[in-house]
């Protein structure tokens, strides 16, 4: 298995700035999770499967769910109150909060959106975001894995007399007898013996 340990890269922690790289798959780190003892979690990810270890009140758990279990990768904005500082988050959404999993927790938001659209790709979940009033809605509109967008307008073929002319015709050369040469017909048909 694969760590992440280049200089950028920290536990998540209080103060504590997240990027995972998700070229690197699998990787473990640890985070914050407030029911563990010791106030951390252990985290495994794979790019099929997310598997959370911790323990709480001398317990030790163990959980793998698949990364189809989750609801998608969401980018959010957290207040914290002790620096007055805002951090963005990005976060592989659960439908049980306990086990969303942080992705990239940073304090400024330079290179996030790029971030969270890589996560994306990498774990083929939907983009989400957080409403004010914590809703999660998908950023782009989908019809099942298809993204909705604008449709483009239709190409333009060939020449405006497309639609005049089949193509099989427009690949075909004028005769040369046509081009201001007369042409001479013979309405007999002559038998010679």
């Amino acid at each position: 298995m694969l760590r992440q340990t280049e200089p950028g890269v920290l536990a998540a922690g209080i103060g504590a700035s997240l990027r995972l790289d998700p070229a690197q798959l699998p990787t473990r780190y640890a985070a914050p999770d407030r029911g563990a003892d010791g106030g951390q979690r252990s985290i495994d990810l794979h790019a099929d499967r997310v598997v959370i270890r911790r323990t709480a009140s001398g317990a030790r758990m163990k959980l793998q769910l698949p990364v189809s279990a989750y609801r998608g990768v969401a980018v959010r904005v957290s207040e914290d109150a002790s620096q007055a500082t805002d951090s963005v988050e990005v976060v592989l959404v659960h439908a049980d909060p306990a086990l969303s999993v942080p992705l990239v927790s940073m304090a400024d938001a330079d290179d996030v959106v790029a971030d969270w659209q890589l996560w994306g790709v990498a774990l083929r979940m939907p983009l989400l975001i957080e409403d004010a009033d914590g809703a999660m809605r998908e950023a782009f509109p989908r019809m099942g894995a298809v993204m909705i967008g604008k449709p483009r307008p239709r190409r333009r073929r060939r020449s405006t007399l497309k639609d005049r002319r089949p193509s099989a015709l427009m690949r075909r050369k004028a005769c040369d007898g046509i081009a201001g040469r007369p042409v001479y017909r013979e309405r007999e048909i002559i038998a010679r013996t």
